[in-house]
C-alpha cells in the first residue's frame, strides 16, 4: 500500500475547533488505547468492561472490535499477511480520527506484527497512543476459545492463524502489560489507572 494518496488533486481541510478546546468540552484528553494479544486473550472483553467503566466516569469512549470491523469496513479483507497490514492500517487511521475527535477510542485486535503496531503509533501525537499486551499464556487462550477457532487451526482448518500457522509478535516495550487470568475488575482499575481518567 502506498504512503502517500494516490491522488495528487487533494488539499487538507483544517476545522476552526483544536484539541485544547475538545479537552475542555469533553473533560479529558483523547487517546487511542490499543489491545493486543493472542485470539481469546481478552481483548474485547477488557475493551467493553473499560468502555463501561470509562462511560460511568463521564469519558467519551467507544470501541472498536476486530471482529466487528470485519463485518463492515474491512469486510474485503482476508488473514493473509498483507490483508493483516492492511487492516491495522485502516483502523489506525479510524483510531486516529476518533482521538483527534477527543474522544478515548479502545482498539481490540490481534494485530500481530509489531511493524503495523508501530505504524499505528506513528500516526497519532506523542502521549497520545497507549499500547496494552494483553499477555495471556496460549494455553488459558485456547482452554477459553468459545469458538473453537484454536482447534480448527491446530488441525490445519484455519490458516494464517497468530499463534499457531502465523506468527504472534509480542510487544517489545508496551505502556500496560496484563494477563486477564486476574480478575477483570483489577484489570479495568490497572488500566484506568495507568491512563489517568
Amino acid at each position: 500500500m502506498a504512503d502517500k494518496p494516490v491522488s495528487q488533486n487533494i488539499v487538507r481541510a483544517e476545522g476552526r475547533v483544536d484539541g485544547a478546546t475538545r479537552r475542555r468540552t469533553f473533560g479529558h484528553r483523547s487517546q487511542t488505547v490499543w489491545f493486543t494479544g493472542l485470539s481469546g486473550s481478552g481483548k474485547s472483553t477488557l475493551a467493553f468492561a473499560l468502555e463501561e467503566a470509562l462511560v460511568e466516569r463521564g469519558v467519551a469512549c467507544y470501541v472498536l472490535d476486530g471482529d466487528n470491523i470485519r463485518f463492515g469496513l474491512n469486510r474485503d479483507l482476508g488473514f493473509s499477511p498483507e490483508d493483516r497490514t492492511e487492516n491495522i492500517r485502516r483502523i489506525g487511521e479510524v483510531c486516529r480520527l476518533f482521538q483527534d475527535a477527543g474522544m478515548v477510542v479502545l482498539s481490540a485486535f490481534i494485530s500481530p506484527y509489531r511493524a503495523d503496531r508501530d505504524q499505528v503509533r506513528a500516526l497519532h501525537p506523542k502521549g497520545a497512543f497507549t499500547e496494552i499486551f494483553v499477555d495471556t499464556p496460549i494455553e488459558v487462550c485456547e482452554a477459553r476459545d468459545v469458538k473453537g477457532l484454536y482447534a480448527k487451526a491446530r488441525v490445519g482448518d484455519i490458516a494464517e492463524f497468530s499463534g499457531i500457522s502465523a506468527p504472534y509478535e509480542a510487544p517489545e516495550s508496551p505502556e500496560l502489560r496484563l494477563d486477564t487470568r486476574k480478575p477483570l475488575d483489577d484489570c479495568v482499575a490497572q488500566i484506568i489507572a495507568h491512563l489517568g481518567l
